[in-house]
């Protein structure tokens, strides 16, 4: 327990003695060491939470002065201010001045007396905290020893559990993409919106670091878990003392543990369907009932289907995943990279086969995910091709075009989509560049002339290359969500044109795409027109 002002004054080996009525707040101030000095101003050589004591030596005897060197020590950190008094000594008891100036400043003023040493003050002080420390260490091992006891009976919710009762810290384990794993009592099954901003944060980096905020008075910390690749994340709700903050390595070290074995214990199920994905892909033309059971045999229920292709790391792309030397070959590093998919799209029908230079990956994913997002999160900066969506038995054709976009993806760093309809492109490319950018100037004008209006073109540019989708827009833009709705109410009111309607959806992006480039001789390529249009 921490050393309190009233522990002192509860010692009767010490006898110290308060010179007024210090109110009980005071009192409850945590002393954290014990200091002399008879400096006429102390207050800079002190760091917050001393007991100073003095034997007034250089003690100025009129109130102004007396005020001013109460405010030094009391702004220098001082828990309180103790005067020894004694035979021999300058002072018998505490001067008036000396006490008026603590009272009105706050500041406790303690008198030691005659026959008591500081050196014991000093002692009394140090034992205390020494015993504060031992007592932390205890909690420590003891909260360690029983969240390894449940780490041997197997899963992460018992480890929560006993962290959550031994510190009062709510805990959640999450995968790399925010999705709860296991919680403790306290966890919630949806992470606030400050935390989902801490999770993504944090995922982005892999192992390489944690973050902390605290949001409507509640603390908030996310932990990478895993030995070599991201696994999991960890997040912590509540305020962690120095006794639960030394056990976080032990928790972190724990859990990882646990999702590495899940990881190698889920290794069958994942060439079970890496081998389903090869049986549903050998069919030249299979019936759309087969296929449809195929991907909804696995979770897989989505109406369209797209597919995926990936470099794997070591491929002819040239550029390289996350660390691939520790992967040991280019075969393992496909086969990491492959499972990180596989957990990553629902359903985790990945697989890698050999490519025209190396390893390549490939996948099915539903029409509604952001494979973006899956690609920037697990395959970065590694060349991809997206297909297009199609029916499940048209899967191996969408793979097909996925696989020829890679050398698209190669030339332009990022991942390369197949488009249906290019109806965008072609008016885009027929339109004359002034009659363009006139029509862009009508439908957008009213942003040029709105305050932060650049902001605000950025915003529903970004919302609309997206598809719509808002957290993929915040991350964009490196906003929270909330942002970008309000932005793009305001986009709304200002151009009376509303983002639900296909025709105003469409005149909005083709003004955009107008403006960023996307007229002939401008050197910019137009991507296909959002969903709705």
């Amino acid at each position: 327990m921490p050393l309190h002002l009233s522990d002192l004054l509860a010692r009767p080996d010490l006898d110290l003695s308060v010179t007024y009525d210090v109110p009980p707040h005071l009192l409850a101030r945590t002393v954290e060491a014990a200091t002399v000095s008879d400096l006429p101003t102390p207050g800079k050589w002190l760091q917050g939470g001393e007991l100073l004591m003095t034997i007034g030596l250089l003690l100025p005897r009129e109130p102004a002065a007396c005020r001013a060197y109460v405010r030094d020590v009391a702004e220098g950190g001082a828990a309180c201010l103790a005067l020894g008094l004694g035979q021999g000594l300058p002072y018998q008891e505490a001067p008036e001045p000396l006490v008026r100036a603590a009272e009105e400043a706050g500041l406790p003023l303690l008198t030691v007396p005659d026959g008591v040493p500081f050196i014991a003050v000093t002692k009394a002080v140090f034992d205390a905290r020494a015993q504060e420390q031992r007592e932390l260490l205890q909690r420590a091992f003891a909260t360690q020893r029983r969240l390894t006891a449940a780490a041997t009976g197997g899963g992460l919710r018992p480890m929560l559990a006993e962290w959550t009762a031994a510190t009062g810290v709510g805990a959640a384990v999450l995968d790399p993409l925010g999705r709860l794993l296991a919680g403790g009592e306290r966890a919630h099954r949806t992470p606030p919106a400050q935390a989902q901003e801490l999770l993504a944060r944090v995922a982005a980096h892999g192992l390489r670091g944690s973050a902390a905020s605290t949001a409507a008075g509640q603390q908030l910390e996310v932990q990478p878990l895993g030995a070599r690749r991201l696994r999991g994340l960890l997040l912590l709700t509540g305020r962690l003392d120095d006794a639960a903050r030394s056990v976080v390595p032990g928790l972190v070290s724990l859990l990882s543990l646990e999702l590495e074995r899940r990881h190698l214990r889920d290794e069958p199920e994942r060439r079970r369907r890496s081998a389903l994905l090869s049986e549903l892909l050998a069919d030249e033309d299979p019936s759309a009932d087969r296929a449809r059971d195929v991907l909804q045999s696995v979770g897989l229920t989505a109406e369209r289907v797209r597919g995926v292709v990936v470099e794997a790391p070591g491929g002819a792309g040239g550029r390289t995943g996350p660390d691939p030397s520790q992967e040991g070959s280019a075969e393992g590093a496909a086969q990491e990279m492959a499972a990180d998919l596989a957990l990553a799209l629902p359903g985790g029908l990945v697989r890698v086969v050999d490519g025209a230079a190396g390893p390549v990956i490939e996948a099915v994913a539903g029409e509604d995910l952001d494979v973006r997002e899956v690609l920037a999160r697990f395959a970065p900066h590694r060349p991809a091709g997206i297909g297009p969506a199609a029916g499940p038995e048209a899967v191996r054709v969408s793979l097909h075009q996925a696989a020829g976009l890679l050398a698209l993806s190669q030339a332009s760093g990022e991942p390369a989509q197949a488009r249906q309809s290019q109806a965008g492109r072609l008016l885009l490319d027929l339109g004359d560049r002034r009659t363009l950018h006139g029509y862009a100037d009508t439908v957008l004008g009213p942003l040029d002339l709105a305050d932060h209006g650049e902001e605000l073109t950025a915003t529903l540019a970004a919302w609309l290359e997206t598809g719509g989708a808002w957290d993929a827009t915040s991350r964009r833009l490196g906003v929270h969500r909330h942002t970008v709705r309000n932005r793009l109410d305001k986009v709304m009111d200002l151009t009376g044109r509303r983002l639900d309607d296909p025709d105003d959806r469409f005149d909005l992006w083709l003004a955009t795409r107008i403006r960023r480039g996307g007229a002939p001789g401008t050197g910019g390529r137009p991507s296909a027109p959002p969903p709705g249009r």
